[in-house]
């Protein structure tokens, strides 16, 4: 195996190199550079060490993206703790579900989540601190009161002169295999995966992103950070590699409708976007084609003497409404609309679509938007395999398989999960369903472990809606479908009870739709269902008993 370097010296010598350039900044509020991030991590080294946090011990962060919960995680890693990144739209029960299942000594919580989670649901913490301002909303500890009662006190008596690059001694992982982070797959208990994510693969992950957009992204360019940091995707892409490559990240507090992600695109002029198909498909809709879809515009383009200059035209006015500083935009998480995908290749749009995964942190295939095949989701990455489990893996769809350094150490507390996951040879299971061409272009037909995408990047595992559902009045089978952006739950209810009862069709409605409110008050946002479809016949099944969902997507 290749020598791996150190994850948490490359952090080190990040900051140390880039100290007085701009690093985090809060749209429309305050910039840290990095030796503003050096000295914050220093104080919240202080306070691990003082209230008795040990190597390895777990630390749970779950807020909005901002600086400050950047901060704790480099914070984290740099003191040899594991860091548990949790999705801030959780609900509270599944915050305290991963916070318990992880044994979490400390939560950095965010001042929303902060106003929603129940402490006595975690009894085994040790304090809960704010991410905002790092104050202690509980704490269960003498030691971490005093520490954090006497934080500057203690940061002075440590450097009573001042703070600089040569004062950074990061804690350095033992071994690439060390693990790094857990991050769970879902919030409920019984669907909960927390991924062990090794420092291998977050090197791993950066090193692909250094040798395929090093030479593009300059130190000091502009990213947006749109997607959660809690989810791989976002934390590996719009922040590690930037962090380390010395780039500037902003963060966008505010839920990030597309208004505001416009908007933050022509003040900032992103170098690159890393998005879901959502957010992409409608800034399209709303800022290019009202500009283009008209009759002048159409007959220009039927001209093929000037259909070129004009396709270039939209794809400026295009770039333009993503800052006009773009090398590309990377699409992950699920296929594009098909209207929106042609029009991009129509007019030679720079965009690329890359897959990958929680278990591989998350990146498996990628392919530059100048090679990059329309339909596919790129080739194997650098340090990873991927393979088809097909007789023939171009014309017959298999499980996709991956192996590399990117694959995760296993399944938290779950060594059954883990062995179905990750085979004796070391290939990953993705459950996803995929062919191969003659030139490694990975196409996915389908995601057999029926995960849905949120607008945002979300996942969203049915079976954990399906699940509630189920035991509500009058239903005896359910399954969750996604239509365009909305997630519709189909019923099969208790025929025969309905009869006993003498229930009419409309009353068999308006207990599904008191169903709907009552399992919406359950849900987080992204995960709330938009209507309730009676289904009367029973759902077809496998031999096994699960339901074909195919025949109802």
């Amino acid at each position: 195996m290749e020598k791996i370097p150190s994850f948490n010296e490359l952090i080190q010598k990040s900051i140390i190199e880039h100290w007085d350039k701009a690093a985090l900044t809060d749209y429309k509020g305050q910039t840290l550079q990095y030796h503003d991030v050096a000295r914050k991590i220093e104080k919240v080294h202080i306070l691990f060490e003082n209230s008795g946090i040990q190597k390895g011990d777990k630390i749970a962060l779950c807020g909005r993206n901002s600086s400050q919960w950047a901060v704790a995680f480099i914070a984290t890693l740099t003191y040899g703790a594991i860091a548990v990144p949790i999705l801030h739209e959780f609900m509270p029960e599944q915050i305290h579900n991963i916070v318990n299942h992880s044994d979490a000594k400390l939560l950095f919580a965010g001042d929303h989540v902060a106003g929603t989670i129940d402490p006595s649901a975690m009894p085994h913490l040790e304090g809960i601190i704010r991410s905002t301002d790092y104050s202690l909303i509980l704490s269960r500890s003498e030691k971490l009161t005093y520490a954090r009662e006497n934080l500057n006190a203690l940061y002075g008596q440590k450097f009573p002169k001042y703070f600089r690059q040569e004062h950074i001694n990061y804690y350095i992982e033992q071994s690439p295999d060390e693990m790094a982070m857990i991050n769970y797959t879902s919030g409920t208990t019984g669907f909960s995966k927390g991924v062990m994510i090794p420092y291998r693969a977050l090197w791993s992950n950066y090193d692909f992103a250094r040798s395929v957009l090093g030479d593009i992204i300059k130190q000091g360019d502009n990213i947006i950070s749109i997607l959660p940091m809690a989810h791989m995707y976002g934390m590996a892409f719009e922040f590690i590699f930037e962090f380390i490559h010395g780039c500037h990240v902003y963060y966008l507090n505010r839920t990030p409708s597309p208004a505001i992600i416009a908007q933050a695109f022509a003040e900032i002029k992103p170098r690159i976007i890393i998005a879901v198909p959502l957010v992409i498909e409608k800034i399209i809709r709303k800022k290019v084609f009202p500009k283009i879809q008209n009759n002048r515009m159409r007959l220009l383009l039927q001209m093929p003497i000037i259909s070129t200059k004009v396709r270039e035209m939209i794809c400026k006015e295009v770039v333009k409404a993503f800052g006009g500083n773009i090398y590309e935009v990377i699409i992950g998480g699920a296929a594009f609309n098909q209207e929106i995908e042609q029009f991009l290749r129509h007019i030679n749009f720079p965009y690329t679509v890359g897959y990958g995964a929680t278990e591989c942190a998350p990146i498996i295939c990628y392919s530059d938007w100048h090679t990059f095949m329309p339909g596919s989701c790129g080739r194997a990455v650098l340090h990873m395999e991927v393979k088809i489990d097909s007789p023939d893996p171009e014309h017959i769809p298999g499980e996709i398989l991956a192996r590399g350094l990117n694959v995760m150490l296993g399944y938290y507390k779950n060594e059954q999960a883990t062995a179905e996951a990750i085979d004796k040879d070391g290939w990953y299971h993705t459950g996803d369903l995929g062919t191969m061409d003659s030139e490694d272009n990975v196409f996915i037909n389908g995601r057999s472990k029926n995960m849905l995408l949120g607008a945002n990047g979300q996942n969203i595992y049915p079976e954990e809606i399906e699940d509630k559902l189920n035991s509500m009045t009058m239903v005896n089978e359910s399954i969750v479908v996604q239509r365009d952006t909305k997630l519709v739950a189909i019923v099969h209810p208790d025929i025969d009870e309905a009869q006993n009862l003498n229930f009419t069709d409309e009353d068999l409605a308006n207990i599904m739709e008191q169903n709907r409110n009552t399992l919406n008050q359950m849900l987080p946002a992204y995960e709330k269902i938009s209507e309730i479809e009676i289904h009367k016949e029973e759902f077809q099944k496998t031999p096994k008993k699960s339901i074909k969902r195919y025949l109802y997507t």
